[in-house]
């Protein structure tokens, strides 16, 4: 372990604010679960001066906020007390961190699994003995040899990752689940060694090795979990332009990385580009495209003195704009560390594996002792007694309590995968099936995302082609991919908000709002007009389709007792149209990224357990903060990646298949834990009264793996909704 020098002036790395407030953020390493999580906070948190100490299990980024100047070496001190080294935090240094950590554990997995393959040549010929192919004593003793040199050095390599995590835990005086896994693994290979020196007719080689290699495979699949959680913000942040195109004094451009644009600057952004940070328009007129930041469907006209957000695409003139905020400092920016405090409030989840596991470590763990000490004090040889407490591990060793989830997990995620559902975490699982209320976006989810041109005799259509050609607007897009290629208009200009104006065959013409073009204002939100110059005007109207299933799929939610809300950043009139139609009483409309979030939080303080459906960046941090979160395959991949099971396909039934699925496991589960539970009462008397030696406990032990694995696959065989 690096050793930190704690007496190094850290001041550098503080960062302080307008208010007089500081803040320091640190990379920390080691910590994984919710108990190191939590102790890290409560001991930094309780420093002198310290207002907020929060850590992310997924990034590792420890942020400490002062309420003044603050002592960052205190802090950094207090970490190396409780075992967590820290250094100033570095995204690259924190990329390669977890990197390294993932390379390591690829390559303790290789050498468990290299090692739990081998030695199967010696222990299968012992095993044979149970078949009536006995091995003399000479013969036993040099496979066991032969075993030994195998797997003794792959288990005290691959098992380095639990040795070291548990090291650090009994340092500070406390026991995390490395603990008893360790005192297991080093356990089996004494009486292993033990057995081996006496002559005896058992030794365990073999599970030392083969029970780190199921062990490191879940370690590593953790490991890749929160890798991909925290690509979810790298996701939303790669929407934010790399570079801005700073004006200096003269007017000239400048393109410098976006991260140097300061509060003041002035920034062009040309037609087609993003906008690389907030800002309010100073100079220009143009049409942006907020649908993956506020979801709203129709783009928005901007002019002078018009606010407009990072990641927005500019569809119309160039503008020029005055930055608000620093890159980091951006409603984008601000929506990734939503989605990762969202992150973070999921990994301590508490999964019910974890619960029964706190409850056998101390419990099966005193009781070994107790047997050793007991036997050997009442008569029985020092190797007897050591025999009955290895046999009473053996035996109750947690695999089964250990698949009683994860099975079912596997067996469900692969049924749900057979029907277009992917599932990325087991613990997704475990909280969909407590869900209650059920949120939709309306955009890309409970409709199609994507405008359509409603019937039109085609005449007219062909007549506004070549100037709907021209535009970069959904819907005059929509008009294009109606008529197919073909001619375009010349000498086009389009007005921000109002449409495109240019000549076809040589004949003035216009495209765009009623307003525009001289017709009468219906106030239909989705519609457009057309005419030459003094000709007759013609009407095309549009409608983003509602998915043929959405109503049914509503339905369905409905008849499992859930309730539905929608949440759309979208305009009033299309969300309430989308609601009667799907059969949704409860629905908000206008709502940014934030307010989003405001109302999952709200609704779960009211003690929902919200699923969240979203499909684009608006509802990333919202998908983040739910209990539960879909997301389709055509949304954006940071909503993706924010969500825990992504549909394919354009049917919305996947939805209540899906939460049907997640019950059912849990069903399984739970009988799963009970059947272990029974399993384990009759199995440790047994062994404590000397009723089994260890090799018996060890195929007894196998065998209650098997039922629970044999209960898991009904899941597949078992119809509807099991």
């Amino acid at each position: 372990m690096a050793v930190i020098d704690t007496s190094a002036d850290f001041s550098a790395f503080v960062r302080r604010g307008a208010d007089g407030a500081s803040r320091l953020e640190l990379l920390v390493k080691g910590a994984r679960c919710a108990g190191c999580m939590a102790k890290i906070e409560k001991g930094v948190g309780e420093l002198p001066g310290v207002e907020l100490a929060r850590l992310n299990l997924t990034s590792g980024k420890l942020s400490v906020a002062f309420k003044g100047v603050g002592d960052p070496a205190r802090v950094i001190e207090t970490l190396d007390r409780l075992g967590y080294p820290a250094t100033p935090y570095d995204p690259n240094e924190a990329r390669e961190e977890h990197d390294r950590e993932g390379r390591r554990l690829v390559l303790a997995l290789g050498v468990a699994g290299f090692g739990a393959g081998n030695v199967m040549m010696f222990s299968v010929p012992v095993w044979a003995g149970l078949f009536g192919q006995e091995l003399g004593p000479a013969t036993r003793e040099t496979m066991y040899w032969l075993s030994a040199l195998i797997a003794t050095p792959c288990a005290l390599y691959a098992g380095m990752p639990f040795f070291e995590s548990a090291f650090r835990s009994l340092r500070r005086g406390k026991a995390n689940m490395d603990v008893p896994i360790s005192i297991g693994v080093i356990l089996t290979l004494i009486v292993s060694f033990s057995e081996t020196l006496l002559h005896g007719a058992h030794a365990y080689f073999d599970a030392a090795v083969s029970l780190l290699f199921l062990l490191l495979i879940g370690r590593y699949l953790d490991h890749k979990l929160r890798a991909q959680a925290r690509s979810a913000a790298r996701d939303l942040l790669a929407l934010q332009a790399p570079a801005a195109a700073r004006l200096d004094g003269r007017g000239r451009e400048h393109m410098v990385p976006v991260s140097d644009v300061g509060v003041g600057d002035r920034l062009a952004v040309a037609p087609g580009e993003r906008v690389p940070v907030d800002g309010v328009v100073e100079e220009g007129a143009s049409t942006l495209d907020n649908a993956l930041i506020t979801g709203e469907s129709t783009p928005a006209a901007v002019l002078v003195g018009h606010a407009c957000h990072a990641g927005a695409l500019n569809l119309g003139g160039r503008l020029v704009i005055r930055a608000s905020a620093k890159s980091e400092d951006s409603a984008v920016a601000a929506i990734a560390r939503l989605m990762e405090a969202g992150a973070q409030t999921k990994s301590a989840y508490v999964r019910l594996a974890d619960k029964a596991a706190a409850i056998y470590v101390p419990v099966v763990h005193t009781l070994a002792a107790a047997t050793f000490i007991v036997g050997w004090s009442l008569g029985l040889e020092f190797r007897q007694a050591l025999l009955r407490a290895a046999a009473l591990l053996i035996i109750t060793c947690p695999c089964a309590l250990g698949l009683a989830v994860p099975a079912v997990q596997i067996t469900a995620s692969g049924r749900l995968f057979r029907k277009g559902v992917l599932v990325k975490s087991g613990a997704a699982l475990e909280r969909l099936a407590e869900v209650d209320h059920v949120v939709f976006d309306k955009t890309g989810v409970l409709t199609e995302g994507r405008p359509r041109l409603l019937k039109t005799p085609r005449d007219v259509v062909e007549m506004v082609a070549p100037l709907a050609r021209a535009s970069r607007h959904p819907l005059a897009r929509a008009i294009a991919e109606a008529a197919g290629p073909g001619e375009v208009a010349t000498d086009t200009k389009e007005t921000a908000g109002q449409g495109i104006e240019g000549y076809i065959g040589g004949r003035k013409a216009r495209l765009g709002r009623a307003s525009f073009v001289g017709a009468p204002d219906t106030g239909a939100e989705t519609e457009l007009w057309f005419a030459f110059e003094g000709g007759t005007m013609a009407r095309l109207r549009f409608s983003d389709q509602i998915r043929p299933d959405a109503a049914q799929a509503i339905a369905a939610l409905k008849a499992r007792g859930l309730t539905v809300e929608i949440l759309s950043g979208d305009l009033a009139g299309p969300v309430e149209a989308a609601a009667r139609e799907v059969g949704v009483e409860d629905w908000h409309a206008c709502l940014t990224p934030f307010e989003k979030v405001d109302a999952i939080e709200m609704l779960t303080a009211a003690g929902r357990k919200v699923l969240m459906v979203g499909d684009g960046l608006n509802d990333a941090a919202a998908l983040a903060k739910a209990h539960a979160a879909m997301a389709p395959g055509s949304a954006l991949d940071a909503s993706q990646n924010a969500a825990d099971l992504v549909f394919s396909g354009e049917a919305l039934a996947a939805v209540p298949l899906a939460i049907d699925v997640a019950r059912a496991a849990r069903k399984r589960a739970m009988e799963n834990f009970e059947m272990s539970a029974v399993y384990n009462l009759m199995a440790a008397p047994a062994a404590m009264l000397g009723l089994v030696n260890p090799f018996i406990a060890a195929i007894a032990m196998s065998a209650s793996s098997l039922v629970v694995m044999l209960n898991a696959l009904r899941m597949n065989w078992a119809g509807g909704r099991s």
